[in-house]
């Protein structure tokens, strides 16, 4: 397997172009030592540590490196908006590849999603309704709670009421 030294891309030996298709970086090198770091995914914040906690949990060893958006992202936005490429032991990288796919990481090539509702059934769709209409069944539903309230308290009141009638 051959890998790009600069930002530790793979590629298939079977590859003529020894050109790294990401940095351009003209000479890919052999891998011989299996604990060399590999590229494995890219992410921001988040997704690396959501990444990086599903390696640990099933004990794959990973590191990152940052690659800066924009200066000193964090200082002016509050936020690290930096993104981050996750790295793994070549000889781990098949066990990472497969948990990244499986928490969302990795998107396969024409991996179809799916949604939840069943075959035959139609999503519901709902009708916009005029700014009057709107406004009228507001007013009638504020109007309908407070008669529900209403209720509740002297409801609550007259079962009290002959709860007391009992005892005297």
């Amino acid at each position: 397997m051959k890998y790009c030294p600069k930002c530790k891309k793979l590629y298939n030996d079977e590859d003529t172009n020894c050109t790294c298709s990401e940095c351009k970086k003209k000479v890919l090198e052999t891998i011989e030592d299996e604990t060399t770091s590999v590229y494995l995914c890219s992410g921001d914040l988040i997704e690396r540590d959501r990444v990086q906690a599903a390696l640990e949990d099933s004990g794959v060893p990973s590191t990152y490196t940052r690659h800066m958006v924009t200066g000193n992202s964090q200082v002016l936005t509050g936020m690290d908006l930096d993104g981050f490429d996750i790295l793994v032991p070549y000889e781990l990288y098949e066990k990472a590849y497969d948990i990244a796919v499986g928490v969302g990481a990795i998107k396969l090539e024409g991996e179809k999603i799916f949604d939840d509702t069943p075959e035959g059934q139609a999503l519901e769709e709902f009708e916009e309704m005029p700014r009057s209409k709107r406004t009228f069944v507001r007013i009638v539903s504020a109007i309908l709670f407070i008669i529900l309230i209403a209720l509740v308290i002297f409801g609550t009141d007259y079962v009290m009421n002959f709860i007391k009638s009992l005892f005297h």
